[in-house]
């Protein structure tokens, strides 16, 4: 394990002369909160290694090398966050095999699932949901991450020709390009869906106030303690406490008992903050106006071109496209087209 400047210092040279980079990363997000990067795992030509960004260890020097390479990554989408939310580091380029796989018709894509039907071997998942904030890591943890890492280059190999052989490649590049420019931007947060839990639908403007104030209580606690928000309570509990709160019933009885009597009383505190609140939420409101009869005719000329496409070509139709896609491009396709991907683009004109 790589937890020192010393030892991070002796694989740079290493990495800045490799021909490949494999890289993959471990969090905690099932026993913290917020969850942490908790492990680097690289593989290049000489070897595996592993990286602890929990030590005191400046990571720095590490992407600035990474930024000089094409990064070899599977699903890359919340590795790529992670980097960006507590590192600040985008990658230049990646190969994605997930997408590789998805974009040559592969059905099954999981990292595993590829390993074993291209390669033949077999991955495990066992610690798949350790605490990998543990130190130091078991040896099962150690070759676990190791493997995660191990197969990237040979898979690389065999889907980029795959995708060469079939003409995907540009569409590959372009698909690997728009998820590093996704993951460098930050989500915006809408404050009026982000508290609605599942279960909290049907619920009147009063409950949903109660929902509301509810999960913020339980933000704060899961921040507080460091734990995951449904090791707090549980999105049933929440909507069960806020339709005991607006039907009358008792609130002691429809908190749970395992609540401390700190947390219970901070949980009723937010139920009677939320039945006094003034403003109240209401349900969800549809996005976007009625289809125009023009806009409904190219929906459906957008469907069948896109739908008919993958099928020739083997693929998920919403790679081309999502049908909300669709019917926002059917509004307004002039404007909106250019945010396609040009390989997407060329299908559906």
């Amino acid at each position: 394990m790589i937890d020192s400047d010393a030892k991070l210092a002796g694989l740079l040279p290493q990495l800045k002369a490799a021909t490949w980079i494999a890289l993959d990363t471990e969090a905690d997000s099932l026993h913290a909160y917020p969850e942490k990067l908790c492990l680097i795992q690289i593989s290049i030509a000489g070897g595996d290694e592993l990286i602890d960004p929990l030590a005191s260890i400046q990571l720095d020097p590490l992407f600035d090398i990474l930024s000089q390479h094409e990064i070899l990554m599977h699903g890359a989408d919340y590795d790529l966050r992670l980097f960006r939310k507590h590192h600040n580091f985008v990658p230049t380029a990646i190969f994605d095999t997930m997408l590789a796989a998805r974009l040559l018709g592969l059905r099954e894509f999981g990292l595993s699932n590829l390993v074993e039907k291209l390669l033949g071997a077999k991955l495990e998942k066992g610690p798949q949901k350790a605490n990998w904030a543990r130190r130091p890591l078991t040896p099962r943890m150690e070759e676990y991450a190791r493997k995660d890492t191990l197969y990237l280059k040979p898979l690389v190999d065999l889907l980029a020709a795959d995708l060469k052989a079939r003409g995907r490649l540009a569409w590959h590049q372009q698909s690997c390009a728009r998820l590093i420019a996704d993951s460098a931007g930050a989500r915006e947060v809408d404050h009026d869906t982000v508290w609605r839990v599942k279960g909290s639908f049907g619920l009147p403007p009063q409950g949903l106030a109660v929902v509301r104030a509810l999960f913020y209580w339980r933000e704060q606690e899961a921040v507080g303690s460091n734990r995951p928000p449904f090791f707090i309570v549980s999105p049933d509990i929440i909507c069960n406490v806020a339709e005991a709160a607006i039907s009358g019933r008792d609130l002691e009885s429809a908190l749970p008992r395992f609540l401390t009597p700190r947390r219970r009383k901070g949980a009723l505190q937010a139920v009677q903050e939320g039945l006094a609140s003034k403003d109240l939420p209401g349900p969800l409101k549809r996005k976007g106006d009625r289809l125009s009869e023009t806009a409904k005719k190219r929906l459906h000329g957008l469907e069948q071109c896109r739908n008919t496409s993958a099928h020739e070509l083997g693929i998920d139709p919403t790679l081309i496209a999502s049908r909300s896609t669709l019917i926002e491009l059917s509004k307004e396709w002039e404007k909106l087209s250019p945010d396609l991907m040009p390989w997407q683009r060329e299908i559906l004109e």
